[in-house]
């Protein structure tokens, strides 16, 4: 990869990449930092990493810098992530999008990701797979799994609305 080719990665997709990011992490400033060290990481392997391949590169590398985040907070500060006894039905919203996001939010790390990649990023499963090195079946049993949670949190638009 050249060095205008790694210019022209940092303009089409720094924006997504930190969208991802900061989806997943709810922290501005660590997403911040976790896509200037994935361009740091392309920067050193440069030669090494085709722009064909370059979104690919940037996605997995920023996936699994956010995982040993997440990883290395939830040791520190010992924050349980099973969050799923948790229902929607304690009120009526008026903020589809508030319910959303706060169900996405109560997904497992895992989930959450490759439902981020799928429906906010439009990635396809075989994608979704080389960048967070799971099997396609096992992102699509996720995908799967999210989604009736998602469903089953949401519950009916009565409710919501």
């Amino acid at each position: 990869m050249t060095v205008e080719e790694y210019n022209r990665a940092v303009d089409t997709y720094a924006d997504k990449l930190y969208r991802f990011v900061l989806k997943n992490l709810k922290n501005e400033h660590m997403s911040g930092d976790i896509v200037q060290e994935t361009y740091e990481k392309l920067w050193v392997k440069l030669e090494g990493v085709s722009f064909l391949k370059v979104k690919t590169y940037l996605f997995t590398s920023a996936y699994h810098t956010m995982i040993d985040y997440i990883r290395k907070e939830k040791r520190y500060t010992g924050i349980d992530s099973a969050k799923l006894g948790e229902t929607s039905s304690s009120g009526h919203y008026s903020d589809l999008a508030e319910v959303l996001e706060r169900a996405v939010d109560n997904l497992p790390e895992d989930q959450k990701s490759v439902v981020m990649l799928r429906d906010y990023e439009g990635y396809s499963y075989r994608e979704i797979a080389e960048i967070t090195g799971l099997s396609e079946s096992q992102v699509k049993v996720y995908i799967y799994r999210a989604r009736i949670y998602l469903k089953n949190y949401i519950g009916s638009m009565e409710q919501v609305i």
